[in-house]
């Protein structure tokens, strides 16, 4: 595993600036690029430690503050270890946040993005690799529709709403998608049903879209989330292994 290098960012977006933490190897080269999309509870140290394991294997990591309209990170204040089960009161803070990325709001950002690791010297010239957690996983299939010219790789974990009866749901998209896709459900996900997952794989079979998608056995809505109760150690390994594998198969750092 390669050393890395974190920093803290700013990037001009339409709608302001967005902070994001950007995690590279320390070796001086350009490498991959990678944007990690976050769960409902914001950019924090646990996302960072995320960051920090893909830009070991190669890549240089972009954690965008998605809530940088609401301010600068954290935009909530989080307790060590999140209690799903005792959160009432702290989603009632981030659901107001979360309605506010919109479609036309996450492709704006997207572009800010974008361009943003297209301009860095520390970026491989390309397209690049996105991952997504929670609600992050349905922005990266949002903009691995808006921009499939960018964007070769992108994966999904524990994500929700990815196929709903809505007019706007994310798996509209799919004849955009040029990107290979991976998802990892959680189980018995309230969030995701049995009739959204095949949905969603109903829309990228008939789009064409080079996609796997598992239903991870036992394992909760963010299972990947080392500072929350549903963190569930075996299932964010398989997550990694999985990840890794896709972004190693399909943008060799």
């Amino acid at each position: 595993m390669m050393p890395v290098r974190g920093t803290l960012v700013d990037i001009p977006t339409a709608d302001g600036t967005a902070d994001a933490y950007l995690a590279h190897p320390d070796d001086g080269r350009a490498h991959p690029g990678v944007i990690l999309y976050m769960d409902a509870f914001g950019l924090r140290p646990h996302l960072e430690r995320m960051a920090d394991r893909l830009a070991a294997a190669g890549y240089t990591v972009l954690v965008p503050n998605a809530f940088y309209r609401a301010g600068r990170a954290p935009v909530v204040e989080l307790p060590e270890l999140i209690d799903l089960d005792q959160a009432d009161e702290l989603f009632a803070r981030i659901v107001p946040l979360l309605d506010t990325l919109t479609p036309e709001a996450t492709a704006r950002d997207a572009d800010a993005y974008l361009r943003w690791l297209g301009e860095s010297p520390l970026v491989q010239d390309g397209p690049v690799g996105l991952t997504g957690y929670c609600r992050g996983a349905l922005l990266a299939l949002r903009t691995a529709a808006s921009h499939p010219d960018r964007i070769a790789v992108a994966a999904g974990f524990h994500g929700g709403s990815l196929a709903t009866d809505s007019p706007d749901s994310p798996h509209l998209g799919a004849d955009r998608i040029t990107a290979e896709l991976y998802f990892g459900h959680a189980d018995a996900d309230p969030a995701l049903s049995p009739e959204q997952i095949d949905r969603l794989a109903a829309a990228f079979t008939a789009a064409g879209v080079r996609y796997r998608a598992e239903v991870y056995a036992g394992a909760p809505h963010g299972y990947t989330q080392a500072d929350t109760s549903r963190y569930d150690a075996a299932a964010a390994e398989r997550h990694w292994e999985a990840l890794l594998g896709l972004l190693k198969r399909v943008l060799p750092a």
